[in-house]
């Protein structure tokens, strides 16, 4: 018996989850999967108070107290009954099939019968553009959105297949073919094309579902899910014994070195033929250089003699925390002026999103502002360091056209000039340009080299997701001391730019081998 998660995971991961489950129920929680789960329970709650209290008499709501086998009895009651509206659809245990699937919503198609599958999830699935079909929160009216287009989520497109097939199993499945999702913002329901998914979906059942009942072997190879999985540490260790090449190059790489009967890290290393083509991420040397770094021993490989980064008269590092798609709440920086820091946050406790958010950007940036203005006017140079970009720039550019004609909120075109300038600086990029990373280019991977250590063992970005719900009290009473926590964490984030930036300055060349002395 298998769920719809099952098809975008880990083919080996299926397998130890039904050959051991008594292990898998036994090994310790994620917090980063705790945490997403929490607040995915909490979205669908959100979505079922909005959607049912605009017209309840539509409604028929599973009671979620109930065993499972009784919720399926409910659901299928209420099929048959011509309900409207189900809220918390159970599907009953296909055992022959090998399926298993809940619904969030299930939607009477009033012009075909039978039932629409609707999901609701916790992440965007549409963006800004056109093409995407949607409908009304509250009818069931599909029409080509002028305004979004579709963002490809095969764990959605998964999910909402398994619901129809479960359903087209006991007759209730609408000849439409068609299904929906709410994603973040929940004010449309992004539709999809079943005529589309159902083939890929049929496949990806099969495959799974043999890996499932050892019908198909399996074997562990890396890839990104590793990171969050109960099985990583065996995996590992027996990757790791064999120097299995998924260790320096992972996922699809893997596989094309192993396809040209390259399977271990060793064969890599030794490699002396042409480069593959059509090699994904990077180029096909570099993976040969992360070998040869891994064989050794070296955390990173220089990739010229010379290492060159920005530095200024007035530097300010910042990194800022946000609460998944809710807002932007900490602008943490550290000015650094002739020899002396000094940490300064710029934080709202309000519970995101907030108005209170616009705040505490327009302060930061207010003060960002007069320290360049200030340097220029002394005639010093001036540099702002972020580590990884994306993130930052995303939420100044969100933050403007959030809390635009708010005081002191910057407008976009201020923005834009600021982080196209030279004086904004991303010290990833600084790295990436010029090191090969064996094991990884985050700044939990590469400070370490350059001698910094957090102050607290947990500190991370899902960690700080957990801390940011206490700190606030999404759950209960705010909890004062996880805001210091959050604090410090920030504060030791951007002194970990600025340690692996003067690291890059005085000591890389030192101490960093060439990747022509491998």
């Amino acid at each position: 018996m298998i769920d719809a998660s099952a098809l975008t995971r880990c083919r080996h991961r299926v397998h130890l989850d039904a050959a051991f489950p008594e292990q898998l129920a036994a090994a310790p929680e994620d917090p980063g999967v705790r945490q997403r789960q929490d607040a995915a329970a909490a979205k669908r709650e959100d979505v079922r108070r909005i959607l049912t209290d605009h017209a309840p008499e539509r409604w028929v709501q599973i009671d979620t107290e109930q065993s499972l086998r009784l919720r399926a009895e409910d659901t299928l009651a209420a099929c048959e009954g011509g309900a409207d509206r189900i809220w918390g659809a159970v599907l009953p245990l296909d055992r022959v099939a090998g399926r298993r699937a809940r619904c969030e919503i299930l939607i009477r198609d009033e012009d075909h019968g039978g039932y629409i599958p609707v999901i609701v999830v916790n992440h965007k699935v549409t963006d800004p553009g056109r093409g995407a079909v949607t409908s009304d929160m509250f009818e069931w009216k599909p029409r080509e959105d002028a305004a979004r287009k579709p963002r490809s989520q095969v764990r959605d497109q998964m999910r909402v297949a398994q619901v129809y097939r479960m359903l087209e199993r006991h007759g209730y499945a609408s000849p439409a073919l068609v299904a929906g999702a709410i994603g973040y913002g929940s004010d449309v329901i992004f539709v999809h094309d079943l005529t589309t998914i159902l083939d890929d979906y049929d496949e990806r059942f099969a495959d799974r579902l043999a890996v499932a009942r050892g019908e198909s072997a399996t074997v562990p190879s890396r890839i990104g899910e590793c990171r969050s999985c109960p099985w990583w540490p065996g995996c590992e260790e027996q990757l790791t014994q064999t120097h299995d090449v998924s260790l320096v190059a992972t996922g699809s790489r893997a596989d094309m070195l192993r396809d040209a009967g390259c399977h271990t890290i060793d064969d890599l290393a030794a490699w002396d033929r042409e480069p593959l083509e059509d090699w994904p991420h990077g180029a096909f040397e570099d993976a040969v250089v992360t070998a040869k770094a891994w064989l050794a021993g070296a955390p990173l490989v220089r990739r010229f003699p010379e290492i060159r980064v920005t530095r200024a008269d007035v530097e300010v590092d910042v990194d800022m925390e946000s609460y998944q798609e809710h807002g932007a709440y900490l602008w943490g920086t550290l000015l650094n002026v002739d020899g002396v820091s000094a940490y300064r946050p710029f934080v709202s406790w309000d519970p995101v999103p907030t108005q209170d958010e616009a705040r505490s950007f327009a302060e930061f940036w207010t003060w960002l502002m007069a320290e360049r203005e200030a340097a220029a006017l002394s005639g010093r140079t001036f540099a702002a360091y972020c580590y990884s970009r994306s993130a930052e720039d995303k939420w100044l550019l969100d933050s403007a056209r959030r809390f635009a004609g708010a005081p002191g909120i910057p407008t976009e075109a201020e923005i834009r000039e600021f982080i196209d300038s030279p004086q904004w600086v991303d010290i990833y990029q600084a790295v990436s340009d010029q090191f090969i990373c064996p094991g990884g280019k985050g700044l939990k991977k590469i400070a370490p080299v350059a001698g910094f250590r957090w102050r607290d063992a947990d500190a991370g970005g899902e960690a700080s997701m957990s801390w940011y719900r206490e700190a606030v009290g999404y759950d209960g009473e705010p909890d004062l001391t996880q805001r210091e926590r959050l604090l410090q964490y920030n504060e030791d984030d951007v002194i970990a730019t600025k340690v692996l930036r003067e690291w890059m300055s005085d000591r890389a060349e030192k101490e960093i081998p060439l990747a022509s002395d491998l």
